[in-house]
């Protein structure tokens, strides 16, 4: 499918300048209702980007049987998680969806066939963030599932099928966190910033390493990026939303990190936009 084909589905998004494409380290559900400097960060972001017509979010929260995209016209709100209080569960963030860009999504992507989801919604990985850049929930958002059985190098493939969107004024979000071991927290010093295992930092140093540099094959291979980098990802659910932000790197992209830092020994909150 080409630039034209994409405008003759979706007449209502008009080619644009590239937007900037982004990844979310987004930690605890909590910071969907905290002030911190993680949340002012991405408040931030937002406030460098150009207005987009839509979001597309790739969430680690958002596991399927093959490849969903949200087409409802008013997602719910998810509250994935429990043992937080009351508050959190009171949010809801009525963004409306948009069932055109998700139709123009599912025919866009030729690899496979893609399931036009009625049934799920907006889950934390997406709102929690999404909230702090566009709190007057003014832009519509649509959520891309994660095949649980894919390969890495397969979702970043996928992800390439989705570069032209970022022509027709669609902001892309991948949330997840590059590090992020529950098992392994500490606890009792969640709230101490930027504190990191030493196995936490070397996973995260190596693997901003190789984004500089832009060695997306041997990402896609994190596996083999030693124990350090397994500790880190033990499961591939946070990690494959940071595939789809860097499938869509562009030569001439400008590389910005922010959130740089560690909380709960096992985490990082490390973030980058691609501009």
């Amino acid at each position: 499918m080409n630039l034209s084909d994409l405008q003759n589905i979706s007449t209502g998004f008009k080619s644009t300048p590239k937007m900037p494409t982004l990844f979310f380290g987004h930690g605890s559900p909590m910071n969907a209702i905290e002030e911190n400097e993680f949340v002012a960060n991405w408040r931030k972001v937002a406030a460098s980007l150009p207005k987009p017509n839509a979001i597309l979010c790739i969430s680690a929260h958002w596991i399927t049987r093959g490849t969903a995209i949200t087409a409802m016209a008013q997602p719910r709100t998810i509250h994935d998680f429990g043992g937080f209080p009351q508050e959190l569960f009171n949010v809801h963030y009525p963004a409306k969806g948009n069932p055109e860009l998700a139709e123009a999504t599912a025919n866009l992507i030729t690899s496979e066939s893609i399931h036009l989801d009625h049934q799920w919604g907006l889950d934390h990985g997406a709102w929690s963030v999404i909230r702090h850049l566009y709190p007057e929930a003014d832009i519509p958002v649509v959520q891309l599932s994660l095949d649980a059985y894919k390969s890495p190098q397969e979702h970043y493939k996928l992800a390439k099928e989705l570069a032209i969107l970022r022509r027709k004024g669609i902001l892309i979000i991948g949330s997840g966190n590059i590090v992020h071991n529950l098992r392994r927290i500490d606890w009792p010093n969640m709230n101490k910033i930027d504190h990191a295992f030493d196995w936490a930092r070397e996973a995260d140093n190596k693997i901003k390493k190789l984004i500089l540099t832009k060695d997306h094959n041997s990402l896609q291979n994190y596996h083999h990026l030693g124990a350090a980098v397994n500790l880190a990802v033990p499961t591939s659910d946070h990690y494959l939303p940071l595939l789809y932000t860097l499938a869509l790197q562009e030569d001439k992209d400008e590389l910005e990190f922010f959130n740089d830092k560690a909380v709960g020994g096992s985490l990082t909150m490390t973030s980058l936009k691609l501009n």
